[in-house]
């Protein structure tokens, strides 16, 4: 069956209350039970520490910039909030500025010339049930509405075999309540696990197709709710596997800050492009292998290369709802510090 039929599967069991299809057969789980073990043996050698915190203005200098002091707006922060697991949260690197939220709030900020108000509360460990809670950290107070909202999440799912058509039901949830409360929601979907360095043939081999699975049905779960996906998987992969020195942390597992980087340039310009930031057009390049499909297509495609933005587009039709699939361009960040946030 094919990576979209799948997908659509996963996605339809998960808005429709399904709670059976899996990804893993049980016979392959038993093939593959000793080198879960020797994964988990050598997996994160270097320890945990808790992830620095990132909260804070960001662009603070744009508030007072003499073409903004004729537009109140643009004085105005950006709220912005980041949601989802220990890679949302920054966890392997030591300085604030180094974490993924850090470095979009202040690629944001430079973007918009507005300074951004962020607010993390993602966590470690965290699997795609725990969105709730968060979600509701973060509409906790009313004077505080995010304009926008990124999510990471997936790979907890993965190593700890929750249903894929719970994890998605999970994510879709988390997005319609932040959308029905006025945020744009951007979603980095599943990374590859069958990049990690200590991870043997065949789980290497499974990680990888189970972990692509998932970010699809993501995606559909996603665009269906009115959200928009980045693909990390791929995108990471062939960089992970060729530079696992750089680009993993001290863990083995973690990005390093170099990793977080080139994840955080992938998801930029989807964030931005969300709130109407970005340069580029809203319209498919041709050149760039962009166009409209059915939502299952464009999120299969889109987990087969990294970096590739998946939106809804049209109306369903005889193929189900579709979306656009969009290669943005990609900028560096420079490694901000965060400002406290006023009282």
């Amino acid at each position: 069956m094919s990576r979209a039929r799948v997908a659509r599967r996963i996605a339809a069991g998960a808005a429709y209350g399904g709670g059976g299809i899996g990804l893993i057969g049980a016979a392959t789980i038993g093939v593959v039970l000793a080198e879960v073990q020797l994964a988990k043996r050598n997996v994160g050698g270097g320890g945990h520490t808790a992830p620095p915190r990132a909260d804070g203005r960001y662009g603070r200098s744009y508030a007072g910039a003499a073409e903004n002091r004729d537009r109140p707006d643009c004085s105005e922060p950006v709220r912005f909030a980041m949601l989802g697991d220990s890679t949302a949260a920054g966890q392997g690197v030591h300085r604030a500025g180094q974490t993924p939220g850090a470095l979009l709030a202040a690629g944001l900020a430079a973007v918009a010339e507005r300074p951004v108000d962020l607010r993390n509360v993602a966590l470690p460990g965290a699997q795609s049930d725990d969105l709730d809670r968060q979600v509701t950290l973060v509409l906790s107070d009313p004077s505080w509405m995010p304009d926008v909202c990124v999510i990471m999440i997936g790979a907890n799912d993965v190593t700890h075999r929750m249903p894929p058509t719970r994890s998605v039901r999970h994510l879709s949830s988390a997005v319609r309540r932040l959308r029905t409360a006025g945020a744009e929601v951007v979603v980095g979907t599943c990374p590859d696990l069958g990049t990690v360095e200590n991870v043997y043939q065949p789980l290497r081999w499974l990680a990888r197709r189970v972990s692509r699975q998932l970010a699809a049905a993501q995606t559909i779960g996603v665009v269906e709710q009115g959200g928009r996906t980045v693909s990390l998987g791929d995108l990471l992969g062939p960089e992970f596997a060729a530079n696992p020195r750089e680009l993993f942390g001290p863990d083995n597992y973690h990005p390093s800050a170099e990793g977080y980087a080139t994840a955080a340039m992938a998801v930029l310009p989807t964030l931005c492009a969300a709130l109407g930031l970005w340069p580029e057009e809203e319209r498919p390049d041709l050149s760039r292998r962009e166009g409209f499909l059915p939502v299952a297509q464009a999120a299969a495609q889109a987990v087969a290369e990294g970096g590739t933005e998946v939106t809804a587009a049209m109306p369903a039709g005889p193929r189900g709802p579709w979306a656009l699939l969009k290669r943005r361009r990609r900028r560096r960040i420079h490694t901000p510090e965060p400002s406290p946030l006023p009282h």
